[in-house]
């Protein structure tokens, strides 16, 4: 870059508005090329819907069988990676330079990036999976108290720190990039390192359209669920039915206040809704605990968490060599591809609203804090059932086996005031649905229109409803076991992007030069690109030293 055209492009030309409800900016081949591609998969799903269910089951099987050691490789590597940063030299690395500081609160952060993270899916299987694994699992013998122990390390397992060290690696990596290095707030910008100016073209447009297309299935799958739960709970209270008509009206209604909480934007909309439901979530936890058997569920908190970390190394290399059965298809390897899937939703979001953080504020912040949260969530819940089973009436597995989205309001039947506190689980879900939907409709349409961080709101209604449109179709198109295929099919690819994802990082962060690091030459590929990405995050973060 010349002296002059460092001069010319240093002072930003003055910001004008274009964010009104017909504004389109989008990356053309990003945007085109993934809405396509959904459209295609909606309209095959609606016309050939009867054919979809078995083929949905074999894909599903096949996958599993041939690439599940692949998923389970790539989410140790991805852990242990991250854990190795959070004791690294760059842990004192600010996201956005030494003088900036973060954009929200902390219990805001913490609300947002829960809500975002785990959210319907802890509600589903909260207390669904230790009643499935209690009742079966390959490990050991049913409804025995060590079965009761198995159950719950299974499920500390797939809601542990694999997710969310997945989560961090993608969010820090694109804080890193863009708020650090000045590039698009884009997946294709943690491969910098590696492709250089090449994440502009072919490579970056392959990239965000498989980051554009996982994140749409990953979230969809999690509407799928959360909209089956609250047709189930509807259903216990009311018995309305549970069938695809009644879900898929059930997605148009809560779609449409998602819509509306994307459109009124992150601070106004997604971040108000995410404290609301952390809030309600909060209420229901501790009826539970406080109704239930509070001494048995502290009791195996502290026994859950180091059972967890004793047979952590084994549990998560495990692979069903020697066994030669099938059991994991359906549940770690669907979890590990799910999480995947979302990462570059949840990785986009976190890093959106994870500005002013350390690297070590970050990790702890991102990992460790939600993991020990989810834990009690679990315990709270899954231990309460597990107890019930064992030394109380019990049934709630039978009901379980049959029925996956109607347990937690058949374990809400044995508390006082349970068609209250269904009630208050049917909101939670509901929330939980639109944080998880307009998240996730801000996530693509950043990724879609080129990184910016305030994308169109027209384009945001489109991705809105396209999610909505999604989760039906696969809901009509083989029910969970669709949601599953769908979600390991676009998981797949992304897992390798994911492996060289980490190496990127390493090589960024290992070349980072402290305070001096943000240069107009790693801004995009010309000129009037960085004249445009350097307006909008100076809008949008307003730290003027790092401009």
């Amino acid at each position: 870059m010349t002296e002059q055209q460092t001069e010319q492009f240093s002072t930003p030309p003055p910001e004008t508005e274009e964010t009104g409800w017909f504004h389109l900016d989008v990356h053309p081949w990003v945007f085109f090329i993934s809405a396509g591609l959904i459209i295609f998969f909606v309209a095959a799903a609606i016309i050939f819907q009867q054919y979809l269910g078995n083929f949905f089951q074999i894909l599903q099987s096949a996958m599993s069988e041939y690439a599940g050691w692949f998923f389970i490789w790539t989410m140790n590597i991805t852990l242990v990676f991250v854990l190795s940063l959070l004791v690294s030299r760059f842990g004192d690395i600010r996201m956005g330079g030494p003088d900036a500081r973060p954009e929200f609160s902390t219990i805001s952060w913490f609300a947002m990036l829960f809500s975002a993270g785990m959210g319907i899916g802890l509600l589903f299987y909260g207390v669904a999976e230790p009643m499935f694994h209690y009742a079966a699992n390959p490990l050991v013998d049913p409804g025995t108290t060590e079965a009761a122990r198995k159950a719950m390390d299974i499920t500390f397992l797939h809601w542990g720190l694999h997710p969310w060290g997945m989560y961090t690696l993608v969010a820090l990596s694109l804080a890193f990039f863009s708020f650090n290095k000045g590039l698009p707030l884009s997946i294709r910008t943690a491969f910098y390192p590696l492709f250089g100016e090449k994440i502009h073209g072919g490579i970056g447009n392959a990239i965000d359209i498989m980051a554009t297309v996982a994140t749409l299935f990953g979230v969809a799958t999690s509407l799928g669920l959360g909209v089956q739960q609250v047709n189930a709970g509807l259903d216990h209270l009311f018995s309305i039915g549970q069938n695809a008509t009644i879900q898929v009206s059930l997605i148009a209604g809560i779609t449409a206040v998602a819509t509306w909480s994307v459109v009124r934007g992150l601070d106004k909309g997604i971040r108000r809704i995410s404290e609301i439901n952390i809030i309600l979530a909060g209420c229901l936890a501790l009826f539970v605990f406080l109704l239930g058997p509070t001494i048995f569920i502290m009791d195996a908190l502290l026994e859950n968490i180091g059972y967890y970390f004793q047979h952590l190394p084994q549990l998560s290399t495990w692979n069903e060599t020697y066994e030669q059965s099938e059991w994991q298809h359906g549940w770690t390897i669907f979890y590990w591809s799910w999480w995947i899937a979302w990462s570059p939703f949840v990785g986009m979001f976190i890093a959106r609203v994870s500005y002013g953080r350390t690297l070590r504020q970050f990790i702890l912040g991102v990992m460790l804090v939600p993991t020990f949260v989810t834990f009690i969530w679990i315990t709270i819940f899954g231990n309460t059932a597990i107890y019930i089973e064992m030394f109380g009436a019990g049934g709630i597995a039978a009901v379980v086996q049959k029925n996956i989205p109607v347990s937690l309001f058949v374990l809400l039947e044995h508390f006082p005031l349970s068609t209250l506190t269904s009630i208050l689980g049917i909101l939670v879900v509901s929330t939980f649905f639109v944080t998880s939907s307009d998240s996730g409709s801000m996530v693509i349409d950043i990724i879609t229109s080129g990184g910016n961080p305030e994308p169109p709101v027209l384009s945001r209604l489109f991705w809105a409803i396209m999610e909505g449109a999604v989760a039906g179709a696969l809901l009509l198109g083989g029910g969970l076991v669709a949601l599953q295929t769908a979600t390991i099919i676009t998981g797949l690819p992304f897992a390798a992007v994911i492996l060289g994802m980490c190496f990127s990082l390493y090589k960024g962060l290992s070349e980072y030069s402290g305070p001096q690091a943000f240069t107009l030459d790693v801004i995009g590929k010309t000129p009037e690109f960085r004249v445009k990405q350097t307006s909008s995050l100076k809008k949008t973060y307003g730290h003027q030293r790092l401009w």
